[in-house]
C-alpha cells in the first residue's frame, strides 16, 4: 500500500509543479499583495482537486469514455472560463482578479480557485489514469480513501506554499516594479491554456 501511495504522490507532485492555471492564479494573487485571497484561492483549488480525485475513484473516467460528449462539453466550458479569467487579468491592470475593488473577498477568491480547477475535466482524466495505473485490480476502500486524502493534502500544501512564497516582500517588490508586464504575461499564459483546451477539444470532436 505504501509503495502505491508513494507512486501516486510522486506523479501528482510532478503534475502540480508544471505551470498551469492553478499555479498562475494563486501566485498572481499572492504577488499582487493579496496573500489572504491567494490562500482562499488555494483552498478552492484544493476543493476542486478533492472532487476530481473522488470522481476518479468512483469511476467518472469510465463515464467520460462511455459519454465522450460530456467530457468535450466540460472542456469547452473550462477553456471559455480560462479565457474569461485572462480577460479579467487584462482589464484589471495588474491590481487584482476581483471585481475591480482593492481586494478579492475570501468567497470570490475561493470561487476563482475552485472554478479554475473544476472546469478542467483533464484533472479527472489525470487522476483516473494515475489511479488505474497504480491501483491493484481490486483496490481496498482503505487504499482508495488514503489516495484521495493524500491528493487533498498535496494540493493544499503545494498551493498554500505558493501563496506564502509569492507573498514575500521581495517577490511583491519585484512584482510591483513589473506589474503591468507580469499581468500581461499571466493573462497571455492563462488565455493560451484556455485556447489550447478549446483547440484540443475541436480536434477531438473532428476525429
Amino acid at each position: 500500500m505504501l509503495s502505491i501511495l508513494l507512486t501516486i504522490w510522486f506523479l501528482h507532485v510532478a503534475a502540480m509543479m508544471s505551470p498551469g492555471a492553478n499555479v498562475l492564479l494563486v501566485s498572481q494573487l499572492a504577488a499582487s499583495d493579496r496573500a489572504r485571497s491567494a490562500m482562499f484561492a488555494a483552498l478552492g483549488v484544493t476543493a476542486g482537486a478533492a472532487i476530481w480525485a473522488l470522481c476518479a475513484v468512483l469511476g467518472v473516467n469510465a463515464v467520460f469514455q462511455i459519454f465522450p460528449g460530456l467530457r468535450l462539453v466540460l472542456q469547452v466550458a473550462g477553456g471559455l472560463y480560462l479565457i474569461y479569467v485572462a480577460s479579467r487579468l487584462c482589464r484589471s491592470g495588474g491590481v487584482t482578479l476581483g471585481s475591480g475593488g482593492p481586494a478579492v473577498s475570501a468567497a470570490a477568491a475561493f470561487r476563482l480557485g475552485f472554478l479554475t480547477n473544476i472546469t478542467n475535466p483533464k484533472s479527472a482524466l489525470f487522476f483516473g489514469s494515475v489511479f488505474a495505473a497504480s491501483f491493484p485490480a481490486e483496490p481496498s476502500t482503505a487504499l482508495q480513501a488514503a489516495a484521495v486524502a493524500m491528493i487533498i493534502a498535496n494540493a493544499l500544501c503545494w498551493h498554500l506554499l505558493l501563496a506564502y512564497l509569492f507573498s514575500r516582500g521581495r517577490v511583491r517588490a519585484a512584482y510591483s516594479r513589473t506589474r503591468g508586464v507580469a499581468n500581461r504575461v499571466a493573462a497571455t499564459a492563462v488565455g493560451g491554456l484556455g485556447l489550447g483546451l478549446l483547440a484540443a477539444t475541436a480536434r477531438e470532436a473532428q476525429s
